[in-house]
């Protein structure tokens, strides 16, 4: 009796001092999932990162090449070219595709942050299409993207000037928030995912061999990608972030698994290829006036506007 009375007045005697069983199990719980998080290691995603590479390729890249090759009078100028709805359906894809890496992550990653990433992501791509629209438009008008807004021809004359002010508010909202709210959420997303792809056992930090056929074009893109959107300064803060945690969890015997493996050798082939196309045009001195900054690396279609297409 006198024993029982004991029990009831310090319910946590029978698990030692100030014991809370529910809260131990909890804690267990807890700490295993964590335990299996770390120990679990995520497969190559050869389905996911084909389908990223194909869709980046042919929806994002070739979008202002089937402008150009698809007849004017199939899509005329007061109407959404082909490569509008190319960029519709990136919109849309892209998501997706991103959200369904995320569901494969082997650690479970913040679903507040990729959701606001993936509502920015959309948003800034949906500004970037009106007004990549209009701009790619212009370039039967004559439009020459190798020069400032100002400086080109059929803009430079219009009356009254406020005109040309909107064109500048045009060219902001393209290159400028449109591109920062669709690149800055799309690498936040590509970096969380890296966070997670890593592993415990080194026998399974390698990149199988249809990966390594995956990162010549999906290196390639992401040249583009850093260059047409004049984002280095995005690319290269994420790439090195990616470099200093795969140095920090070395340190804790943490290995990138073949995911993580394909995505850092997709960066790190970007960054040589950007260094390479910067090297090669690095005396261009007209592009030189339109990117007089510090950091100088000329976009792709400006190059074309100036060196291929002025030569038909």
């Amino acid at each position: 009796m006198e024993a029982a009375a004991r029990r009831r007045q310090h319910p946590g005697a029978a698990g030692g001092p100030g014991t809370q069983p529910g809260a131990s199990s909890l804690q267990a719980r807890h700490g295993s999932v964590k335990a299996d998080e770390a120990a679990r290691t995520a497969p190559f995603h050869l389905d996911l990162w084909f389908y990223f590479t194909l869709q980046n390729w042919v929806l994002d890249f070739g979008r202002p090449i089937a402008m150009l090759v698809f007849p004017l009078e199939w899509f005329p100028l007061n109407k959404p070219s082909v490569g509008d709805y190319f960029h519709m359906a990136y919109n849309i894809i892209t998501p997706f595709l991103l959200l369904k890496l995320i569901e494969r992550s082997p650690r479970t990653l913040p679903r507040s942050m990729i959701y606001i990433s993936i509502i920015t992501f959309i948003m800034g791509a949906s500004i970037h299409l009106v007004g990549d629209s209009v701009n790619h438009r212009l370039l039967f008008s004559g439009y020459q993207h190798h020069l400032s807004v100002r400086e080109n021809p059929i803009i430079k004359n219009l009356k009254p000037e406020t005109l040309i002010d909107s064109f500048e508010l045009l060219y902001y909202y393209d290159e400028y928030l449109g591109h920062s709210m669709w690149y800055v959420p799309f690498f936040l997303i590509l970096f969380m995912y890296f966070s997670g792809c890593f592993t415990p056992t080194k026998a399974e930090s390698s990149v199988p061999g249809t990966a390594l056929l995956l990162v010549v074009p999906s290196g390639l893109y992401y040249w583009y990608l850093v260059t047409e959107g004049q984002i280095f300064i995005l690319f290269i803060f994420t790439f090195f972030a990616m470099l200093a945690l795969v140095l920090h969890r070395k340190r804790k015997r943490l290995f990138l698994d073949s995911n993580g493996l394909f995505l850092f050798y997709s960066f790190a082939l970007t960054l040589l290829l950007v260094a390479l196309w910067v090297a090669w045009l690095w005396n261009d001195p007209v592009l030189r006036k339109k990117y007089p900054g510090v950091i100088y690396v000329p976009e792709p279609w400006a190059f074309y506007t100036l060196h291929v297409s002025s030569q038909h």
